[in-house]
């Protein structure tokens, strides 16, 4: 109807830990009228039409087009967007290849994320500027983050609780051998322990296992 204000785009937000969808969650909820959050998933699954996939990578291999695939296949998911803190030239071109409509950066203010959103939904491929030594966006969130560890040190730590070795790390953050090791001294010191099976047990009971608590309450 003329003069009607445009519908909010609905978003699907999507990561195996509970707690960082529900951080993007409220982030976007900042802006009732321009995006809706319609689904969170811990599944790597979209069960309702969305507009847009808003797949956070956090502590999962970008190496792995497999969920990617997932969601532009799915006839349900109107748009694709990574959203991430790597922006290693490999993967977004991979990216690229693949038909992802967006490869957004975690230090975007909430303002510009809804933005870049927007113009995804418009129909234009977005893909922010690396996001150098930057911090995340305000108000998002991440297991062991309470407990002082920063963003990164926790996606560390998260794949270090998969079973990852140091190298598979390596690989996966497409960061050196010695800069995992730096990262998981300094995780270690934070935390209280001394050894990587002392890590992995802080991390089980510490909410670093891939959807152990589920998010279902959100709607």
């Amino acid at each position: 109807m003329t003069g009607m204000p445009p519908s909010p785009i609905t978003i699907a937000v999507v990561d195996d830990y509970d707690v960082v969808v529900l951080g993007v969650a409220r982030m976007l909820e900042q802006y009732p009228d321009r995006v809706r959050v319609a689904e969170l998933s811990t599944t790597q699954t979209v069960d309702q039409p969305v507009d847009i996939v808003l797949y956070d990578a956090f502590a999962q291999p970008e190496t792995d087009t497999a969920d990617l695939h997932q969601f532009l296949d799915n006839p349900l998911a109107g748009r694709t967007v990574v959203y991430t803190w790597n922006f290693h030239a490999q993967l977004v071109t991979q990216a690229r290849k693949l038909g992802v409509h967006g490869y957004l950066s975690k230090a975007l203010p909430a303002r510009d994320l809804v933005a870049s959103l927007e113009r995804v939904h418009a129909g234009e491929l977005v893909v922010s500027e690396p996001p150098g030594r930057a911090r995340s966006a305000t108000g998002l969130d991440w297991p062991g983050r309470s407990e002082g560890l920063s963003d990164r040190e926790s996606e560390i730590l998260a794949l270090i609780t998969q079973g990852k070795s140091n190298a598979d790390v390596a690989e996966i953050t497409f960061l050196s051998p010695n800069t995992i090791k730096s990262y998981v001294r300094t995780i270690y010191r934070k935390i209280g322990v001394t050894s990587r099976t002392q890590a992995v047990l802080w991390g089980v009971r510490h909410g670093f296992v891939p959807g152990d608590q589920g998010s279902g309450g959100w709607r």
